[in-house]
C-alpha cells in the first residue's frame, strides 16, 4: 500500500521538483503535474517553465513581446504559449 501524503507535503515536494527543472524528463515533469491535478493543487506560475504540448522544460526558449502578451517557442516542438502581461 502507498503512503499518502498531506497537501503541504506534496506542495513541498512540487515546489522542491520546479528548483531544477532544467535537468527533469519530460516524463517526470508529467508525472508531477499529475501529482499536483490529483491534489488539487494549482501550478499558478510553475507551469510556465515547461512546453504544455511536449512536457519539455524550457532551457533557452524563443521569447518575443508583442500587444501586451509574451510569447514563447518551445525549441523541442516548436509549439507557441501565449502569456498575458499584467
Amino acid at each position: 500500500m502507498k503512503k499518502e501524503l498531506s497537501k503541504t507535503e506534496t506542495k513541498k515536494q512540487i515546489l522542491w521538483f520546479f528548483k531544477n527543472i532544467k535537468e527533469k524528463k519530460p516524463k517526470e515533469v508529467k508525472k508531477i503535474k499529475r501529482i499536483a491535478m490529483s491534489y488539487n493543487l494549482p501550478l499558478k506560475n510553475l507551469r510556465k517553465k515547461f512546453c504544455k504540448k511536449c512536457f519539455m522544460p524550457y532551457k533557452n526558449p524563443k521569447i518575443r513581446i508583442k500587444n501586451k502578451k509574451k510569447i514563447i517557442v518551445c525549441e523541442n516542438c516548436g509549439s507557441v504559449s501565449r502569456w498575458r502581461l499584467n
